[in-house]
């Protein structure tokens, strides 16, 4: 076994089933999958069922690819999600919208944000529309002098306590949490029954919603907080 780690590993929990894929880093095949699907829907995350599952594939895995399985992504679908909305606005004195001005609105919403979600953490930054100028954007546009702006975003966040169960489980299997995504939010961009969760959650990863912020936990060192997410002014 080494930590050589060429594949990234998924885990789906509904109340309908859990599932668990492998698909290669380089092109995103399949290398392993499994499921178990309930008889009837849970009520609730059943952590005893999700180590049970775990346990009885997490080993065949790394025999499998004789690798270790270090890091996971959750795919949730659960009632236990809560969304925030936030609108936020911004003189802009006639100027181009830079991304200086976006990040201070930004960092501006994430912070009111966290005065209302008590015990919870941020699992997506949707921006869900523009105001420029009393016009609507869904997406923001290139090189437009404004008045001023505003912004529509919306937090979708889950229970600190959830996620430390979850954290805790997986680390029974010396596994760590690389990243939750909402179930309900993914099959969003899903437009038919052939296009695969996994993938599109991959995608959703990656940056396929350009109206989405990508939270990082550490800020590089003179770069912006949210500079990740606008590639727009590159």
């Amino acid at each position: 076994m080494n930590d050589n780690i060429n594949f990234e590993t998924f885990l789906f929990i509904s109340p309908k089933k859990i599932a668990i894929s492998i698909k290669t880093k380089s092109d995103f095949n399949k290398i392993y999958f499994n499921e178990i699907k309930f008889q009837k829907d849970l009520k609730q995350i059943d952590f005893e069922i999700i180590h049970n599952f775990l346990n009885d594939n997490i080993f065949k895995i790394e025999k499998l690819l004789k690798e270790f399985v270090k890091k996971i992504y959750l795919i949730i679908e659960t009632n236990d999600f809560f969304s925030v909305k936030i609108s936020i606005k911004k003189n802009n004195h006639e100027n181009f919208i830079d991304l200086k001005s976006l990040n201070h609105l930004l960092n501006e919403a994430k912070v009111n944000c966290k005065k209302t979600i008590d015990d919870r953490k941020i699992i997506h930054m949707l921006i869900e529309g523009y105001q420029i100028n009393e016009n609507y954007f869904s997406n923001l546009p290139k090189n437009l002098i404004c008045k001023n702006f505003s912004l529509d975003v919306n937090f979708i966040c889950l229970p600190n306590n959830l996620i430390r169960n979850l954290e805790k489980t997986l680390k029974n299997f010396q596994i760590s949490l690389n990243r939750i995504v909402s179930a309900k939010y993914v099959k969003k961009f899903i437009e038919n029954d052939n296009q695969d969760l996994f993938n599109m959650s991959k995608k959703i990863i990656e940056g396929h919603n350009e109206n989405e912020v990508i939270l990082v936990d550490k800020i590089p060192k003179n770069k912006g907080f949210f500079e990740r997410f606008f590639n727009f002014f590159n």
